[in-house]
């Protein structure tokens, strides 16, 4: 089992190793999910909790109250 492991952990290994193309476009993936998780999570995602509540309590509460009581039963502050 051992030895099953070294060999694959070799083969990924040195693939990476010998691609060039491939560095390329693992560069270009990250840089995609940077911008996607990054960046956009600061422009279309603002920080909702911190902006209408001042305390945790606050906060606590309005999140329990969202995740257990039906839609039509919620109050919203």
């Amino acid at each position: 089992m051992k030895k099953t492991l070294e060999k694959i952990a070799t083969l990924y290994l040195q693939g990476f190793r010998s691609m060039q193309l491939g560095r390329t476009l693992w560069a270009i993936i990250l840089l995609k999910l940077l911008i996607l998780f990054g960046v956009v999570k600061l422009f279309f995602f603002p920080d909702y909790l911190d902006t209408r509540f001042t305390t945790e309590d606050q906060k606590a509460d309005f999140v329990l109250t969202e995740l257990t009581q039906p839609l039509n039963k919620r109050r919203i502050p």
